[in-house]
């Protein structure tokens, strides 16, 4: 299942699917959750979007997304309830037909026979609800299951991306199960640091040539500004991202620069 280790770094995608998420009624924990569980494994985030439940939306955006090549995470909309359009988007946007998963189909049975054990419904696959928890076995042509250790309803795994739903205590293991298994071949592949510090009494126009010559000087390092807003000591936290030799080169240059261009690397008494 996993791919050979020669394979070049991969970017990281997230996408959030659920109207509820863009009316404000409930916030997404999904973003910082991916970035904790990609950090711990030495790899990142390179970008995430947050999209509506409208099924073409969605269709367009996985069409455009199974084009570009990267590892994606999609939370959300892959219920059994008119509102979930997911499973039918991705099988729209790869033009292929839904199938009910067989491996699906027979978790799916085994959650229903044991909710029944606990006298809450039944274990005859025929009933109308039973067939209505079998849609979500449902999966584009050609997916592969992904397992649910919370109530073994599956996600799904298709073209690099994984399908979850939208309860964090389902997509976080789902998540993790996946970097863990089939891009256990993606940890560690780069060392990165990030350094940074606090700059006083310097306007940030001021400082913007040096961090432009820093990205030039050296290729590999990203740098960052971020002034402060409101109350306190007004400052800049500068840092650089990268490669730990190179962003120790380029942090030593840019605290340099601060002090060259009248800044102070210690706030004012």
């Amino acid at each position: 299942m996993t791919p050979p280790t020669s394979e070049p770094t991969r970017r990281i995608r997230l996408i959030i699917i659920g109207d509820e998420i863009l009316s404000g009624r409930r916030q997404d924990k999904h973003m910082p959750k991916l970035i904790e569980l990609l950090s711990q494994r030495g790899m990142q985030l390179a970008g995430a979007e947050f999209i509506s439940d409208d099924r073409d939306g969605i269709a367009a955006t996985l069409q455009r997304s199974f084009a570009g090549g990267d590892v994606v995470f999609c939370c959300g909309g892959i219920g059994a309830t008119p509102d979930d359009q997911t499973r039918q988007a991705a099988a729209q946007a790869l033009g292929v037909p839904l199938r009910l998963h067989p491996e699906a189909e027979r978790l799916i049975a085994e959650r229903c026979a044991e909710m029944a054990r606990r006298d809450s419904g039944s274990a005859d696959m025929s009933t109308p609800e039973n067939q209505q928890r079998l849609q979500m076995g449902v999966f584009p042509e050609g997916a592969e299951i992904v397992p649910n250790p919370y109530n073994k309803i599956p996600g799904f795994f298709i073209r690099d991306h994984t399908f979850m739903p939208g309860f964090p205590i389902i997509a976080w293991p789902m998540m993790e199960w996946m970097l863990d298994t089939r891009y256990k071949h993606l940890h560690h592949r780069t060392t990165r640091v990030e350094h940074s510090f606090l700059a006083f009494n310097l306007p940030e126009s001021r400082i913007t040539p040096a961090l432009e010559h820093l990205e030039r000087q050296w290729p590999g390092v990203k740098a960052f500004s971020l002034p402060s807003m409101g109350t306190g000591h007004p400052h800049i936290d500068l840092g650089v991202k990268g490669e730990p030799e190179a962003a120790a080169q380029a942090l030593a240059y840019l605290r340099a620069e601060v002090e060259r261009a009248g800044g102070s690397l210690t706030p004012p008494e």
